[in-house]
């Protein structure tokens, strides 16, 4: 992938977390999202792993045939940048990519416990900021992240604006 290829990547993602912010996010709309995930991954079957958090609160998670206990690692390892670096997992892999670094060595970080591939997407709420995060493990990076923007972006579209 070129740099350039790169750049205009950082930028739609970008552009993604700009646009997929809800007017809010309760229990319910989590578990519409995370119903809305497991249709799309039954009607394509795909081998993922959905989680979804609300603060710290695992509000939602399925496994489809296929996962294994890894996929979990990879969730919680996913999330953990969310939460640390304010920007869904693929953007902040990304970025390190664009600046040609090891995204674990220039942070310091144990790669057991973060890793910015992605899948990963924070839950943005209209002046408040980043309150959960939604994730997919088991396609590649760039797969699982577009399933998660495809439901967010369905989900986004269905709220009345407030």
């Amino acid at each position: 992938m070129s740099e350039s290829d790169v750049s205009a990547i950082i930028s739609e993602v970008e552009a993604q977390e700009a646009e997929l912010v809800l007017p809010s996010f309760t229990h319910d709309q989590a578990w519409r999202l995370g119903s809305l995930l497991v249709e799309l991954a039954v009607e394509r079957d795909l081998p993922v792993t959905i989680d979804i958090r609300k603060g710290t609160q695992q509000v939602f998670h399925a496994a489809r045939p296929g996962t294994t206990p890894d996929n979990d690692s990879w969730v919680q390892r996913k999330v953990a940048v969310v939460y640390r670096f304010g920007a869904s997992s693929y953007l902040v892999g990304l970025r390190a990519k664009a600046k040609g670094t090891d995204f674990n060595a220039t942070h310091g970080l144990p790669f057991q416990e973060y890793s910015a591939h992605g899948g990963a997407f924070p839950v943005r709420v209209t002046d408040v900021g980043i309150v959960g995060v939604v994730t997919v493990s088991g396609l590649a990076q760039q797969d699982d992240h577009a399933l998660v923007v495809e439901a967010l972006r369905e989900l986004v579209e269905a709220q009345p604006l407030v």
